[in-house]
């Protein structure tokens, strides 16, 4: 049977989006879970050769990663991947405690209650704070749950937003989740948490948010001051 030069076309046409998608992916991934430390540089052949992946779908890739803000192109070098600064780290918490806590409140009673104890089972196992992949699965159920709280606002939105800090916060707290392990205390948090809202006791719902959010700065502070280690992952004192 002969294939038309056109047909060939359509079907190779699809492969260079799913394969940028895959590069997008798996060099995120390892930019959130700081296997990529801050500041270090990368270059389209040595990611091409790293990921076994075409100079196509790296190139595509990268550029959506630097439009992320999780990489900056150094001209003629190829690209850095961002620095996480104090100020970072002050804005995307005065953040959360800005929305998330409002939104705790506006959610009591109107949650899916089954929904968020399942999410919480899937919290329960905690994490090993020496594996990469035992925290990141701790995080994906940790966001999965409060942007649940956040949909049931009904403020699409707001959970866009709160989905969205949650994922800049995945570096913060492969930073410091990998020091200590709280696993414990935020699943306490967690159950605490559901009860309030299941109830529709929005004061205290919006309370508990507000110490999460609260313990989980200081969390990372703490390990960024105390931690040579993560201090050479060129976090900087920058607040302006």
């Amino acid at each position: 049977m002969v294939t038309s030069s056109s047909s060939r076309t359509r079907a190779v046409a699809p492969a260079i989006p799913l394969l940028t998608d895959r590069a997008y992916e798996r060099i995120k991934h390892d930019i959130m879970t700081c296997a990529i430390a801050p500041g270090t540089e990368v270059s389209e052949p040595q990611l091409c050769i790293h990921y076994r992946l075409g100079k196509a779908p790296v190139r595509m890739a990268l550029i959506r990663l630097a439009h992320d803000g999780l990489l900056r192109a150094i001209p003629r070098r190829g690209y850095m991947v961002t620095a996480i600064t104090l100020k970072d780290i002050h804005d995307v918490f005065e953040l959360r405690l800005m929305l998330e806590p409002q939104a705790a409140h506006m959610a009591a009673g109107k949650v899916d209650v089954q929904r968020l104890r399942v999410l919480d089972e899937a919290c329960r196992p905690g994490y090993q704070s020496n594996d990469i992949k035992s925290i990141t699965r701790f995080l994906e159920a940790n966001k999965a749950f409060h942007v649940a709280i956040a949909q049931a606002t009904g403020n699409g939105r707001l959970a866009i937003m709160v989905s969205q800090l949650l994922d800049q916060m995945t570096r913060l707290l492969h930073l410091g989740l990998g020091l200590r392990n709280r696993s414990q205390e935020m699943q306490h948090e967690h159950r605490a948490l559901v009860k309030a809202l299941a109830r529709g006791d929005s004061e205290t719902a919006e309370r508990i948010s507000r110490e999460q959010i609260e313990a989980a700065r200081g969390m990372v502070l703490s390990a960024i001051m105390t931690s040579n280690t993560v201090m050479n992952l060129a976090i900087t004192g920058e607040r302006g």
